[in-house]
């Protein structure tokens, strides 16, 4: 049963970000899901916290965490660039599990597990504190109708939690494609008082390390906007 107490930072009654619905997925993706998740994915538990090192048999190194990582070919390539970090994707959506899976089999990729499963639950039940050296959100639901902005996953109360499971000096590392999430989240950041952005501007260029899609590209070419997010956790006594 999950810890109910006030000192409890994640509660059960929280507002989803995501909205579950039966998409479309591939006869393909699903068998992917069927056969490769008892290798590649992680159960959800709400009494077993992930053992970093155990889980990917390795021996001190990087954790980091992607947040909805829709159907993967972001994740794929910078999992694929970074072998030596233990890559922790949670997506909801099966399509996107599924496609994930493949691109993990077909392109030979060793260091991704996968959780499907609400994040916020995922934080609050399975990552230890102090566990995350960097943790990626690219492109989330922007919930445009200002009155489904309270679903927006970046809120003080989430960056407050998620600073919690960061090692000393973690990065979290935002982008989007709409321009007036980009600015709530810069609302939200820059008053966080576990947070401090790492540019020296509200936005930051794009680093090297975040790929381009080929929808964002895309977009660009038409003249669309993204911007980028780069917060790091405030070492104590830090300004």
């Amino acid at each position: 049963m999950t810890d109910q107490s006030p000192d409890n930072p994640f509660r059960d009654q929280h507002i989803k970000s995501f909205v579950k619905r039966r998409g479309h997925i591939s006869r393909a993706q699903e068998r992917a899901v069927e056969e490769g998740m008892p290798k590649w994915g992680i159960a959800y538990s709400a009494q077993t916290p992930i053992d970093f090192d155990k889980q990917w048999g390795t021996t001190a190194q990087a954790n980091w965490l992607e947040i909805g990582f829709g159907m993967g070919e972001t994740t794929s390539k910078i999992a694929k660039a970074h072998p030596s970090v233990n890559y922790l994707g949670v997506e909801i959506y099966t399509a996107g599990v599924g496609a994930l899976i493949k691109r993990i089999e077909e392109e030979g990729i060793e260091n991704i597990r996968i959780i499907s499963h609400d994040v916020v639950e995922v934080l609050r039940d399975m990552i230890p504190d102090g566990s995350l050296d960097k943790v990626l959100l690219y492109f989330p639901d922007p919930w445009r109708k200002a009155r489904h902005h309270k679903r927006r996953l970046i809120q003080p109360e989430f960056v407050a939690k998620l600073a919690k499971k960061m090692k000393p000096g973690g990065v979290l590392h935002c982008a989007t494609d709409w321009e007036n999430y980009a600015h709530h989240m810069h609302d939200v950041l820059s008053v966080a008082p576990d947070w401090q952005n790492m540019a020296s501007t509200p936005f930051a260029p794009r680093p090297d390390d975040r790929p381009l899609t080929k929808f964002e590209n895309r977009g660009l070419k038409l003249g669309h906007g993204v911007w980028d997010l780069l917060y790091r956790v405030r070492q104590h006594g830090s300004n």
